[in-house]
């Protein structure tokens, strides 16, 4: 580790340099033209391919692979299986390994399993080719939370989260209007078979090139120079979450067991179960419900165009506000829960038009907007590499357990209207509230015992691979 940029105060305290404001800025600027349409790409890819399986089920997969009963429900959710038994090893795997390589090898792998989705014809196929995909998959959204903490700053990093994570949404939509146009052919090939060759085929090609574009950290980023590389590790050291200073070679086990300790993990990893309950159930199901509705196959993926925009936009909007607003995260994730315990409630009345039905479906694509707000709070507050990426892991094992849940909610005796899954979507982003209040109290007690023990400053712990619990003088943003 190179502190050589660190000088001395008069009382002998090691101080961090001052970073030129002008290059900063410049710096910032070539990382985020760089960077960030690499991740929203991959990013729309990685959506496109675990959430294609809805239109695959209205265009006649169900029928073509012989799914009875709740199967389809387990091939909706062994995807997450997958990614369960993958998600804690490749956190650890992320810092030790070129990450850009070994993101671009993770995409292409992923590429040719959705391709390979297409000559499924059973159950025991499809639930094969969906548990690879989730351990294929695994790696990219951790690896994008360390790429983010590497590279921006904390006031940075929820702006930028949901930049990326936003490829979410917009993925959504490509997939809507290509699935509209896909299930048009006609061919000896089904149009869902159609929909795994020419998404999985385009995934494993954008996957090669990842392995040209996207660099392995600072160091490795021949856009910046020298000058520039070295102000990136400063900005970050400095205001940052440690990624880019801190030596990341070595497990600690200490910073394991702290993560394990500290009570703001376990908030987090409830907020996370709570909206992924929902979040697998309606994106896996959603063109099924639309269908329920009385729209035709074709029409279920033009419908459904409003919810993307919606959760696109909403995700955008609040991951800026969350970066200006420094201390709103908490109240911004009851900001998008409240809208789908309301468009949940609706449906779930069965008293309602037709019209106030798909009100509340659309109103139901503002919580996705919750897990980046979730994710920001965590990589601004924790530090440690350790720490930071076995909390990430944790995060995404929550996530998986609440997606496995998730379609089990939509029983089939229940089809079309599916009441007991919209029970649980509002009962979720209900408790989801109550979660995020006690993550912010917790938070703010937390900053009035440390206000109380320091002066608030932060020297050379900063190039340190330490913990927040370990730097007394870091404030911890809500």
């Amino acid at each position: 580790m190179d502190t050589s940029s660190l000088k001395s105060s008069k009382d002998g305290v090691d101080e961090l340099p001052a970073v030129d404001t002008a290059l900063a800025r410049r710096v910032v600027r070539k990382i985020d033209w760089r960077l960030l349409p690499i991740m929203f790409i991959t990013y729309n890819f990685n959506f496109i391919d675990k959430t294609i399986l809805s239109s695959a089920s209205v265009f006649g997969m169900t029928a073509d692979t012989h799914l009875v009963g709740e199967q389809y429900s387990w091939v909706s959710s062994i995807f997450y299986f997958g990614y369960l038994i993958w998600a804690y090893p490749t956190s650890l795997l992320i810092p030790k390994l070129p990450v850009g390589k070994y993101v671009a090898g993770n995409t292409v792998i992923w590429g040719l399993v959705v391709a390979l989705t297409a000559v499924s014809t059973n159950f025991g196929g499809l639930a094969t080719l969906r548990f690879l995909l989730g351990v294929a998959e695994a790696t990219i959204t951790p690896a994008f939370v360390f790429i983010t903490g590497t590279y921006y700053t904390r006031d940075e990093i929820p702006s930028r989260t949901g930049t990326w994570f936003a490829g979410n949404s917009f993925g959504g939509l490509v997939a809507s209007l290509l699935a509209y146009a896909i299930g048009r052919i006609e061919n000896r090939l089904a149009p869902w078979q159609f929909l795994f060759i020419i998404f999985g085929t385009a995934t494993g090609v954008w996957g090669i090139l990842l392995f040209f574009i996207l660099p392995d950290g600072i160091n490795s980023c021949k856009f910046l120079t020298e000058e520039e590389q070295a102000c990136a590790r400063d900005r970050v050291a400095i205001a940052g979450t440690g990624n880019a200073t801190a030596e990341t070679k070595n497990v600690k086990i200490y910073q394991v067991i702290e993560c394990l300790k500290d009570p703001k993990t376990w908030f987090l990893a409830a907020i996370s179960i709570c909206t992924q309950i929902p979040n697998s159930g309606t994106q896996n199901f959603a063109n099924l419900v639309l269908k329920g509705f009385g729209f035709t196959s074709l029409e279920t993926t033009l419908v459904g165009i409003p919810s993307a925009f919606i959760a696109f936009f909403n995700i955008l909007i609040t991951g800026w506000l969350a970066g200006r607003l420094k201390n709103a995260y908490c109240f911004l994730i009851i900001f998008v829960v409240i809208p789908p315990v309301i468009g949940s409630a609706l449906i779930y009345s069965g008293k309602v038009s037709l019209g106030v039905q798909l009100f509340g479906y659309y109103l139901i694509s503002f919580g996705p907007g919750a897990l980046p707000l979730a994710m920001s709070v965590m990589n601004t507050n924790y530090r440690g590499i350790t720490k930071k990426m076995t909390m990430t892991a944790l995060m995404f094992v929550a996530y998986c357990t609440g997606n496995i849940a998730g379609p089990h909610f939509f029983k089939t005796s229940e089809a079309p209207h599916y009441q007991t899954a919209f029970q649980t979507i509002m009962i979720c982003y209900a408790l989801a509230v109550v979660e995020a209040l006690g993550l912010r109290a917790y938070l703010m007690y937390a900053n009035r015992r440390r206000a109380a023990e320091t002066d608030g400053t932060i020297g050379r712990e900063a190039y340190e691979d330490m913990t927040d619990w370990e730097i007394p003088g870091m404030q911890y943003r809500m």
